[in-house]
């Protein structure tokens, strides 16, 4: 037996696994395909936003609750600065479904919370042109996330803790036995007592056949832009935004590099065959669109895209995640398919998945999230 646990895939939750398991045993193994932190996994592009107000199933919020503790838990014990703290504005139209379903999921949580008419966000956040019928609602514990920071310090608080990390190790077979769980990569094999498979869009193969069925590889896309006047986007000024307007919408975060502001289309990730073939390079079409919401949405950013890029996730067919056993007779714990949301909540959906896959503590109330609501379909 080579270990307790094994954790496939170092990427956005698979880090936050390996470093909540090393703070429960001594025996736990990363297997990470290329480097971590790389830039070709759906962790690419400097940032993810944070934050508590959204819309949908209120059953995410207290993992939302207990993810911003661990942030500041893994900032404090590797002294880098992960989570920027500069607030949060989801904008729409004031009657439209955008807002009144955000509004109703923050209703049941309880989530702090500031409404904005337009005048107020003409005052408070010129550098937002809002339509004659938007409004904001404020999110005061918003932020972004520094994803590169998050993972290796993550993975460098786990080393500290005595886990061990394989890198440049593509895992092309996982079996299970009587005995435990055997992983291959090429002519190498290991044997753990249970896995984590949190390899993302990579995480398809080793899946079974009815999951495979509700799952789906997706590109999801990123642009930035260069503000005439950086310092009126800089963090300190301009907050993480999600905004639905009619027919446009578009999400970004500050210049959190002093220089670009990343503001992207929302919505558009589309289907793609493999995590390894993403195109890259934005299509004529991602290009207009993009440009054109930019210059109506911002006149303070030239509407010219001076980078972009693209990665690859895994998507459920009800964009829930994949979290749990697979069977209870099973050893193997799926922790992927976050349909594009997931790292906002990586660092506790890690330590949800460390816990129960290494049979320390089971978490009520996350039957949505079970691999099981798919067994029967």
């Amino acid at each position: 037996m080579d270990g307790k646990l094994a954790v496939i895939g170092l990427g956005s939750i698979g880090s936050m696994a390996l470093w909540q398991a090393s703070r429960l045993t001594d025996s736990v193994v990363g297997f990470e395909a290329q480097s971590p932190a790389h830039a070709r996994s759906a962790a690419g592009g400097d940032t993810r936003l944070f934050r508590m107000i959204y819309r949908g199933n209120p059953g995410y919020y207290p993992i939302l609750e207990r993810s911003r503790e661990l942030w500041a838990e893994l900032e404090a014990e590797s002294g880098q600065d992960i989570l920027t703290r500069c607030g949060g504005l989801s904008i729409g139209t004031s009657d439209g479904p955008y807002v009144r379903s955000l509004l109703e999921t923050t209703r049941i949580t309880g989530a702090e919370h500031q409404i904005l008419s337009r005048e107020e966000m003409a005052v408070r956040y010129p550098q937002h042109n809002l339509r004659a019928d938007d409004i904001a609602v404020y999110d005061p514990k918003a932020g972004a996330l520094r994803t590169d920071r998050a993972i290796t310090a993550a993975i460098t608080a786990a080393q500290a803790n005595g886990a061990a990390v394989n890198t440049n190790t593509p895992v092309d077979s996982i079996t299970e036995t009587d005995n435990g769980v055997v992983i291959t990569s090429g002519a190498n094999s290991w044997t753990f007592e249970r896995i984590i498979v949190a390899s993302g869009a990579w995480s398809k193969q080793l899946m079974p056949d009815y999951l495979k069925a509700h799952t789906e590889t997706k590109r999801i896309f990123l642009s930035w832009f260069v503000a005439r006047d950086a310092d009126q986007f800089s963090p300190e000024k301009f907050p993480v935004f999600i905004r639905i307007s009619g027919d446009r919408s578009m999400y970004g975060a500050p210049a959190v590099d002093g220089v670009t502001v990343k503001a992207t289309l929302d919505g558009r990730g589309s289907s793609t065959p493999a995590a390894d073939s993403v195109p890259r390079d934005l299509t004529n079409a991602e290009i207009t669109e993009t440009t054109l919401t930019v210059s109506e949405f911002f006149p303070g950013l030239i509407p010219s895209i001076v980078r972009s890029d693209a990665f690859p996730d895994l998507f459920t067919s009800d964009s829930q995640p994949l979290m749990g056993f697979l069977s209870q007779s099973t050893r193997i714990y799926p922790a992927t398919g976050f349909s594009g949301a997931g790292f906002k909540m990586a660092s506790g959906y890690g330590e949800i998945a460390a816990n129960e896959a290494l049979g320390k503590r089971w978490y009520d109330g996350l039957d949505f999230l079970r691999p099981q609501r798919f067994q029967d379909s």
